[in-house]
Parts: structure tokens; sequence; C-alpha cells
């Protein structure tokens, strides 16, 4: 073999090898657990695990699935393992096994992120609803209430930063990152849009922290503000859009939630709520133009 030859040779293996190798982002995690609910449709479960060491605390939460097969012959009560894949921008469960049954305990604090019920009893907002006037403090560390933001047509969503599923907070985030971009570039936006993302672990998630993660995320202040406050407070705010947060007894950092976006018009009532992740910013952008 010459040498142009064996180099173009070479050049096809390392190619075909990049290929074929694993992302390197790419994390994979045993979780065993009870399957809760199944959505087949959506080619999601929702699964109460015990900690999956390394990645996140014993939980209840929804995960997707890249083929229904996967799901064949899975029902609430049974007993699981499952590998699950933790990339930068995505995490679901391969290699699903039954290994076992049990009776369910009871109803799932949260059994899908499209359940739409309020946490503790207080009425959800509906569209034309004036959303609370809510008190926060921002990442500077500034008293704010949430009736500061009339004026501007405001997105909203909920997070908190140490979230370790890249689908859920992180994708959030992402979203909304994607959306400042495109507001900037909007002629009919720019000016009238404010981004305002809420952390429901304000233990963790001081101002200092939430500048931190501004900072990050390259979030403009003067379009994207970073809330957190009394949890109590937000507990009950997040509750009127749907949102359940369930701290776990003993460690009140170990939280289990929902997903909800929304957005409200700039006379300070609720436009629309979207439920879970699987809202898109072409969506959120496509709304904002009818405000």
């Amino acid at each position: 073999m010459g040498m142009r030859s064996y180099l173009v040779f070479s050049i096809g293996l390392a190619l075909l090898a990049a290929g074929c190798a694993k992302p390197t982002d790419e994390r994979t995690y045993t979780l065993q657990g009870q399957v809760l609910a199944v959505a087949a449709n959506r080619l999601e479960a929702t699964i109460k695990h015990e900690e999956i060491k390394g990645l996140m605390p014993a939980m209840t939460m929804p995960y997707k699935v890249k083929e229904a097969k996967l799901l064949d012959g899975i029902v609430p009560g049974d007993l699981i393992t499952a590998t699950l894949v933790v990339a930068s921008n995505d995490a679901y469960l391969t290699a699903v096994k039954k290994v076992g049954e049990a009776p369910l305990e009871k109803p799932p604090a949260i059994a899908s992120t499209d359940t739409p019920s309020a946490s503790s009893g207080l009425e959800l907002l509906r569209p034309g609803d004036a959303v609370p006037d809510t008190r926060f403090v921002d990442e500077n560390g500034t008293p704010r209430g949430f009736g500061s933001f009339k004026g501007s047509t405001v997105v909203l969503t909920f997070i908190y930063t140490r979230c370790p599923m890249p689908t859920f907070c992180p994708l959030m985030d992402r979203h909304f990152a994607t959306i400042q971009k495109a507001v900037k570039g909007d002629a009919a936006l720019q000016g009238r849009v404010h981004l305002v993302s809420v952390s429901f672990d304000p233990l963790t998630d001081t101002p200092p922290v939430l500048r931190q993660h501004a900072k990050t995320l390259a979030a403009d202040p003067a379009m994207w503000t970073f809330l957190t406050g009394d949890r109590d407070d937000i507990d009950r705010f997040a509750a009127r859009f749907g949102v359940s947060v369930v701290r776990a007894t003993n460690d009140p950092q170990d939280i289990t939630h929902t997903l909800r976006t929304a957005i409200i018009g700039a006379d300070g009532k609720l436009v629309k709520v979207y439920t879970g992740n699987e809202w898109t910013p072409e969506q959120i952008l496509a709304d904002l133009h009818k405000t």
C-alpha cells in the first residue's frame, strides 16, 4: 500500500471510529424504582426511584425513552431497573427491565408534567386573571414585587440552579437564552418583552448564586431577571400556575417538581400557560407576537 493510500485508509478508520464513539459528555447511571404512570404516546414513564448515586437523590419524576418498545408490558406498580443516559442537552432511559411488582402506596404527588393541578389548595390562575403581586428578591438582592414588571409582556418560568436533569430546569434556561436572542433581533418585540426565572430553591439560590447563574447564561439584566424569596411565598405563587413542588422532609434541598412556563400581559394578567418541557421557543415567540 502506498503512503497516500495508507493515509486515506488511516483517516477513514479514524473518522469511522469517531462516528461510532460515545459522545464525551454522555454519562450513564443505574436507576431502580417503581413505575407510577406510563404515557406510551409520549414515550414517557413516571418513576419513583431510589437515589441515583452521583446524580440526584431519591425522587419522583417523568423519564423519556427513545423507543416505544422499551415500555411494552410496563404498567404502574412495576418495579424496574434501567440505565439513565444523561448528556448535555438530553436525558433518557435505556435497558428498561421489570424485576418485580408492588402495590402503589398512593397517587403520586407529581404524577406527570401534564397534570394541571395546584398543590396548595390555591386556585389556578386562568387566562385573564391578574397575577399576584408576590414579593421577591432579585439577583442583585433588591426587593421586588411581581407587579413591578407591569408595562412589559413577561415570559415566566420556574427553575432551580442545582437541577440535575438537562431536560428540566437547564432546558428552560436554554430556551430562555434562545428567546432573549430572538427578541433582541425582532423589532416588533424588542423593548417590550421581559423574561423572569423564579427559583423555588431559595435555600441554595441566594441572590449571589442567581447573579452568577445569570452571567453563565449571558442573561441581559435589562430583559431577564432572576427571582428568589421566601420559600412559602414562592410555593404559593408557583402553585397558582400549576407548579407542584415537593421537598424531602429530611432535606429541603431535595426537590421534586413539575414545569410550567407562562406569558403574562403588560397589564399584569395571565395570557397563557405552557405545561411541561415540550414547548419550543418558536411557539412562545409566535404567541408573543399575538399579545
